[in-house]
C-alpha cells in the first residue's frame, strides 16, 4: 500500500491550482471537464483539489481551512527557503512564519494559501552543528 493522493477541499480547485502552479512551481495534472476537481503533480502523490460544491453533492459536509487552528500542514521542501518564500508571497500567499533556522537542522518557513491551509516551506533537515 502507498499514499496515492491527499484531497483538499476548496472553493475553486482551478483557481487553487492555478496557485499552486504559481507560486511552488508545480504543473497541473487532471482537470475534469467541470472544474470541480482537479490536481497538481508533486510526484508520487498527487496533491488534489475538490470543490466544496462536489462534495456537498456526494453527502459529504467539508469545512474551512483555518490556518491559524490547523489540524495539518503541507510541506513543500526546497534548496532555497528564502527565495521560494519570497515566490509563494508574490503569488498571493500570506506570511504566517519568516525564514527560521530550527534546532533540529532545518530551515522553515510558513505561509497561509488562498484557502487557508498552512503551507511549510522548508529545507531537508540536516544534522545540527
Amino acid at each position: 500500500m502507498h499514499l496515492k493522493y491527499v484531497i483538499l477541499y476548496v472553493e475553486s480547485p482551478r483557481d487553487t491550482i492555478d496557485f499552486y502552479c504559481k507560486a511552488f512551481g508545480l504543473e497541473p495534472g487532471l482537470i475534469t471537464k467541470g472544474e470541480d476537481y482537479g490536481e497538481v503533480k508533486t510526484g508520487e502523490t498527487t496533491l488534489s483539489f475538490s470543490s466544496f460544491k462536489l462534495m456537498e453533492d456526494l453527502g459529504k459536509n467539508p469545512s474551512q481551512a483555518d490556518a491559524s487552528n490547523p489540524c495539518f500542514e503541507i510541506a513543500f521542501q526546497t534548496e532555497d527557503v528564502a527565495d521560494d518564500l519570497a515566490k509563494a508571497l508574490a503569488a498571493g500567499a500570506e506570511l504566517v512564519q519568516e525564514v527560521k533556522e530550527e534546532p533540529w537542522g532545518q530551515t522553515t518557513s510558513y505561509v497561509k494559501d488562498r484557502n487557508g491551509f498552512l503551507i511549510e516551506i522548508c529545507s531537508l533537515v540536516t544534522a545540527p552543528a
